[in-house]
């Protein structure tokens, strides 16, 4: 899903084939619901990438999962998601083998390699790993790339349920700048829909409940038709998968597009855990605040925490990783962490499962930017769950060097927010209240830092939309 590398596509393809034969009949019903039900608040889960790159296997995927169950499942978290290349049986780190032999099955499809994913053998695909996610109550997904496959367009293999053949619907102009596994899909040609057809019956039957499609949202207009295929694919097999495009910068003119087919879209190009990414993640999601809706959400990428990169710390100060959490929250991306669960270390545990935070991500509304000064102070507000009282996030954007000035106060008025009178205060991150505010609330925050507040009017007639 990356654009570590950009090795090119070289070597000779092999066909692996035989696995899980969908046959067309097979096709369920449109589900009766709007896809947008499917995420009606913002996905909480966990993606492999950031932590195992292209080697992840079945083994480590299941000790995520049984992590999750135990620690994050009973605080919202219960997306397990395998990301990319996981049909490449020899692929290393965070890049890309050139010249990789990708496991295919009979009809174009890529299927997990069985060197990685065991349980896939003979034909089962995902089947029985996400039956092993479901069995510990939580959700299953999976990344994809746009297109079909490079392989099956040399080889000519067939599509399913027709007389066609790969080439009949591949772009060969149409290529991923940072993977070499795909050509795009010319959507015009008879047998393109079917194709896409497929590989969502696929994901189906493997009772995927999360996709990511990559190599869709740049340029997004170019990729706009195979959007629409995949938003028709998805709701032509009846199971309510949630669509997530990767990778951003998506594009704002498209955000009444993308509202309209995806659940959620990146927002930028891959975070990692570096201030620079962090800071410039505030105005993208300040940008996009028009376009988020229940079921369609921004998504300004992975939580870099915890161990990252197979066996690094994050980069992040304590201070950095509350700023992310709450910024997160406060604008209602999805929240799919991307460190390695299994080590998971008490500081960010207790990030991972703060109820009171998580709450302001998942059952706030109005979600919006307060203010942003020359200086580096910025303020979001939401509108808490009982209608009474308001999220208030605050924030210190100032060059780590101002570190020995000090922390700073962050004044905000109160009628800014639409509260009058004395007003409670609790913050969120200590679980504490503080004494009540009338007028300005001044709180202090450090460089690079957050806090984030449920202010609530003592006298609830006292508040306003």
């Amino acid at each position: 899903m990356r654009r570590s590398s950009f090795l090119r596509f070289l070597g000779t393809p092999l066909l692996v084939g035989n696995l899980l034969l969908v046959t067309a009949t097979a096709m369920a019903a449109p589900p009766s619901q709007d896809f947008h039900q499917w995420a009606a608040t913002p996905p909480m889960g966990w993606n492999s990438w950031d932590a195992f790159g292209t080697t992840v296997t079945e083994a480590q995927i299941k000790q995520q999962t049984d992590f999750m169950a135990d620690k994050l499942k009973a605080h919202g978290w219960q997306y397990i998601t395998v990301d990319i290349q996981w049909y490449q049986p020899t692929a290393q780190g965070h890049g890309y083998e050139e010249g990789a032999a990708l496991t295919m099955d009979d009809f174009s499809r890529l299927v997990p390699a069985p060197e990685k994913f065991p349980s896939a053998a003979g034909g089962q695909g995902f089947k029985p790993l996400a039956d092993y996610v479901h069995s510990k109550g939580l959700k299953f997904g999976v990344h994809m790339m746009r297109g079909i496959p490079r392989q099956a367009v040399k080889q000519n293999t067939p599509l399913l349920g027709t007389h066609l053949r790969a080439a009949d619907i591949a772009d060969i102009n149409s290529i991923c700048s940072w993977n070499p596994d795909m050509y795009g899909v010319d959507m015009s040609k008879p047998g393109a829909q079917g194709y896409y057809d497929s590989l969502m019956q696929q994901l189906a039957d493997w009772g995927v409940d999360f996709v990511k499609v990559d190599d869709l949202s740049r340029p997004y207009q170019e990729h706009q038709a195979e959007i629409e295929a995949i938003r028709k694919a998805i709701d032509k097999t009846g199971r309510p998968i949630v669509l997530s495009t990767s990778p951003g910068e998506t594009p704002l003119s498209a955000g009444a597009h993308v509202n309209q087919h995806a659940n959620m879209w990146r927002i930028s190009d891959d975070f990692w855990d570096h201030w620079e990414l962090l800071l410039d993640q505030f105005k993208r999601l300040h940008d996009w605040t028009p376009y988020r809706t229940a079921g369609a959400w921004p998504d300004a990428d992975m939580l870099p925490l915890g161990i990252v990169e197979f066996d690094r710390p994050t980069r992040f100060t304590r201070d950095e990783q509350i700023t992310l959490m709450t910024l997160w929250s406060i604008a209602r991306s999805p929240l799919i962490h991307g460190g390695d669960l299994t080590r998971t270390d008490p500081f960010t545990l207790s990030l991972l499962t703060n109820d009171e935070v998580l709450a302001v991500n998942q059952h706030s509304a109005h979600n919006r930017q307060l203010f942003r000064t020359d200086d580096g102070l910025i303020a979001w507000v939401a509108d808490a769950a009982d209608g009474k009282g308001k999220y208030l996030a605050v924030f210190d954007t100032r060059d780590a060097s101002a570190a020995a000035a000090g922390n700073r106060p962050v004044p905000v008025e109160m009628s800014a927010l639409g509260l009058q009178g004395q007003v409670q205060v609790r913050d969120l991150w200590s679980r504490t209240p503080l004494k009540p505010v009338h007028g300005t609330f001044n709180p202090e925050v450090a460089p690079h830092g957050a806090r984030l507040f449920l202010l609530t009017p003592t006298d609830s007639s006292a508040s306003k939309p």
